[in-house]
């Protein structure tokens, strides 16, 4: 019989520490949420036979462990573990402060102990039940180019199978819906485009199944249709295309299904395996055909969820609301979830003290798939964030103050770009054949297609040049969230970014190069895949100053008496000495002083001394200009 018991309890069971038995049961495949772990007798054993077979002098730990934590592997007492990361380590920390490995394995070291580093496995689903888990509803999402029919499509089918069973017919919009059939149960998430969805998966949700890419007969496809074809494409989600508008005297779906081929989308007309439906989203007609193939797609997948298991979901929508305090729009995607229920979700917690489904009628419990909006959340979390349920408000808070504690650690450290250029040398040291995602915009559609052609043509043994996606104008905030979901980075010839794109890309680390020059751009791709590619660097002036006396004094040798004309100067600034127009030094300051004292900085207006790195050749009268190098993207 199994037992859900917390891992303090479990390590006391078998004589161990937490630390060793969470390790164990991360090794074992055993899923550790919120402290706790599902454990029956067959798995006790398990542990007990890994827990005897490790060697005393060995702790098995996951990466990211605190001091209390190793002090707990190696049954040392907290101050003594304080005492040799101070005394003997010359380390200020905290008992809670997560460590780098090689600090943490110097810790263990000087108790005699070594560690052995055991992956943390990534998160999964939880196992089917004996008979199987029971199925649950597809989640679906409708992508496509604007005025391309999508909300139309939407609004028929919330209209035709949703509406009739509201109160006075009037659609409560929660974000997310589902269709009742006779045949089965479909919930659609009704997400501003392929922007958000990406934005979702960037945060790592996933929580599409089934993509509904809607092309108009009319128009065929355009520039945003391509834009979602590559989004869930690098998403790995089953696509289907409903070809909308067939009702237009223009019509021609065929042309679209020729269209599809161009973009690897071959339709089971012509022998491929993509599902097409001809619809109409104005007459209704073809629309329970799509929705037939939609369940019949389900069926193929065979999607399954435990609505007994711990409970799991993601944030759809969120928002601030008068009066109710923070609404979440939650779907559930394993378990069950219930009124009364403690739940973080993102860096938010709470009780929840209210839940509705997409008709606005009071819930108790929703399960797998199922779409709510939820009450009692302290603050508004993010689209995106996983929900979890939690044991109670004390573990919920505890969780959500490591979380913000992480948070603020990892924009203290200011993180590198999620990837560059100049990653590419350790990536191709790598054993794995690895890929280089890029994302290329260009001005003209001849440009594109120049560009895309001589990146295919690029080989390398280690690394694959994959373009994720390529079209024409601006680079957008939408190639920066795709970017970022695919550990990529944005091209762009003879394409800016626009201001919201770079802002984001920023906030994401994501790399943005621009060239003129179509073989630049490939030079700097082919240095990259050889390991050479230099970074780019740009002057930044921070001031002026005047030599207006030299000192030679005994023990220090030469000093230049200074005086800051403009700006400031740093100690560690890089400086070019000028006597008149010709340059006579360029290098690094040694020391920058005011009276007696070093400084770190001095302004306009102020008197000061400096020493030059290994050079003692200047004059009353020269003038020093004082700037740092700051890399550049392009």
């Amino acid at each position: 019989m199994s037992e859900h018991i917390s891992i303090s309890d479990l390590a006391k069971r078998l004589s161990s520490n937490a630390a060793a038995v969470q390790a164990a049961l991360t090794e074992l495949g055993v899923e550790v949420a919120g402290g706790k772990a599902s454990v029956d007798d067959d798995v006790i054993e398990l542990l007990r036979d890994a827990l005897s077979s490790q060697d005393g002098s060995t702790l098995m730990l996951e990466r990211g462990r605190t001091p209390h934590e190793i002090g707990q592997a190696m049954g040392v007492a907290d101050n003594d573990v304080l005492k040799h990361l101070m005394l003997k380590m010359k380390l200020r920390t905290t008992l809670t402060n997560k460590l780098p490995d090689d600090q943490a394995e110097a810790l263990a070291d000087g108790f005699g102990f070594q560690i052995q580093w055991v992956e943390a496995k990534v998160e999964k689903k939880a196992a089917p039940t004996e008979k199987g888990a029971p199925k649950r509803p597809p989640v679906v999402t409708i992508l496509g180019h604007v005025d391309h029919g999508k909300t139309s499509l939407l609004d028929y089918i919330r209209r035709a199978n949703v509406a009739a069973k509201e109160a006075g017919g009037i659609t409560q919009h929660i974000g997310a819906y589902q269709v009742e059939l006779p045949e089965g149960v479909i919930t659609f998430l009704d997400t501003p485009g392929h922007a958000a969805f990406t934005a979702m998966r960037a945060r790592g949700a996933q929580v599409t199944d089934i993509a509904i890419l809607v092309v108009a007969a009319d128009d065929g496809i355009m520039p945003q249709t391509i834009e979602a074809i590559s989004h869930v494409k690098n998403a790995g989600v089953p696509i289907i295309v409903a070809v909308n508008k067939i009702d237009k005297p223009d019509a021609n779906p065929d042309r679209v299904l020729q269209q599809l081929m161009q973009y690897e989308l071959i339709a089971e007309a012509y022998g491929g395996e993509i599902i097409t439906c001809n619809v109409s989203a104005m007459t209704g007609e073809g629309v329970p055909h799509l929705l037939e193939m939609i369940l019949l797609q389900a069926d193929v997948m065979e999607l399954s969820a435990d609505p007994k298991g711990d409970v799991k979901g993601v944030v759809i929508e969120a928002k601030m609301e008068r009066g109710r305090g923070p609404v979440a729009t939650i779907l559930v995607e394993q378990g069950t979830l219930r009124v009364g229920d403690i739940v973080v979700a993102g860096n938010t917690m709470g009780k929840i003290k209210a839940m509705t489904d997409y008709r606005g009628e009071r819930m108790k419990e929703a399960g797998p798939s199922m779409p709510v909006e939820i009450l009692g959340l302290d603050d508004v979390p993010g689209a995106g964030d996983k929900v979890e349920q939690m044991a109670d408000e004390r573990e919920a808070r505890d969780l959500v103050t490591q979380r913000v504690q992480d948070q603020r650690a990892r924009e203290l450290t200011k993180p590198k770009k999620k990837f560059s250029l100049q990653d590419l040398k350790s990536l191709s040291a790598q054993e794995d054949v690895k890929d280089l995602n890029i994302i290329v915009k260009a001005d003209v559609q001849g440009s594109v297609e120049a560009v895309r052609g001589l990146l295919d043509k690029l080989e390398h043994p280690e690394v694959r040049v994959r373009v994720l996606h390529a079209g024409v104008g601006s680079i957008t905030e939408s190639d920066i969230l795709l970017a970022s979901a695919s550990d990529g980075l944005v091209v762009g010839f003879n394409a800016k970014p626009e201001t919201k794109a770079k802002s984001e890309a920023e906030r994401q680390k994501v790399e943005i190069r621009t060239y003129s020059i179509i073989y630049e751009l490939i030079e700097d791709i082919e240095k990259a895949l050889k390991g050479m590619l230099e970074p780019k660097f740009e002057e930044d002036y921070h001031g002026t100053v005047e030599i207006r006396a030299v000192f030679k004094l005994t023990k220090a040798g030469k000093v230049a008496g200074s005086h800051v004309t403009d700006g400031r100067i740093f100690r560690n600034d890089k400086v070019r000495v000028k006597r008149g127009e010709e340059i006579v030094f360029e290098g690094e300051l040694h020391s920058l002083r005011n009276v007696k004292q070093d400084v770190r900085e001095m302004f306009a207006g102020q008197d000061c001394g400096i020493k030059f790195q290994g050079w003692e050749d200047f004059a009353e009268g020269d003038v020093v200009e004082a700037y740092d190098l700051v890399k550049v993207n392009d």
